[in-house]
């Protein structure tokens, strides 16, 4: 009896084994992750926090070594003269063929000067009003030069006849270039001064037509 075999059933099949203890599915599950492996997660998730500092020491550098420059720059510049950059006073005008008998406006706005030809002469009005220094106005209807500020009037050639202006308007230098133009000079401006000789007939204060 000692050698008894498997049991049966009351149908003859054989008594299924029972299966494993819980115990060894407890044993089966795997080991806990060491400490080391842990620690280096924890450097991973570090590594984007460091590279955000990184950028922030760069941003950082570049608005102090921007704000530094332009304090040098701004310091350098108040011992830079200030130069007030104007048109040249001597320029080109045209050839005498090109302006007829009369009064030609054409350059008042850009060299503040109109130019004058009669039956003997063309000459170059300064546009300044000799009372204040305003831009009179050319009265083509009046024939006479107007001033806007106190009234002052010039005939067609420049001559005052009323209002406060105590003489005529100047007239500015001219010569004939090597190209056959008429060159102004606006640095040299000749007057004829209240009770004093004229110097409209000097030369380089009119050209012969």
């Amino acid at each position: 009896m000692d050698n008894v075999e498997n049991p049966v059933t009351e149908a003859g099949e054989k008594v299924k084994e029972k299966p494993a203890p819980a115990a060894s599915k407890v044993a089966a599950k795997p080991a806990a992750k060491p400490a080391a492996s842990a620690g280096g997660e924890k450097t991973i998730e570090s590594q984007p926090a460091s590279e955000i500092n990184k950028m922030r020491r760069r941003i950082t550098w570049a608005c102090m070594g921007g704000f530094l420059v332009s304090s040098f720059l701004m310091f350098l510049r108040f011992f830079l003269p200030r130069t007030i950059f104007e048109p040249s006073n001597t320029f080109r005008i045209g050839l005498p063929a090109d302006f007829g008998f009369g009064v030609d406006t054409k350059f008042q706005q850009q060299y503040r000067i109109w130019v004058v030809r009669n039956a003997e002469r063309l000459f170059v009005i300064y546009a300044r009003c000799t009372h204040l220094g305003c831009t009179p106005d050319w009265k083509a209807s009046e024939q006479k030069f107007k001033c806007p500020c106190h009234g002052s009037g010039y005939d067609s050639e420049g001559v005052n006849f009323e209002g406060p202006a105590p003489r005529p308007m100047d007239r500015a230098k001219l010569e004939i270039g090597a190209d056959g133009q008429i060159v102004v000079n606006l640095d040299k401006l000749y007057q004829q001064p209240k009770g004093l000789p004229t110097q409209f007939n000097e030369d380089g204060a009119f050209l012969r037509v």
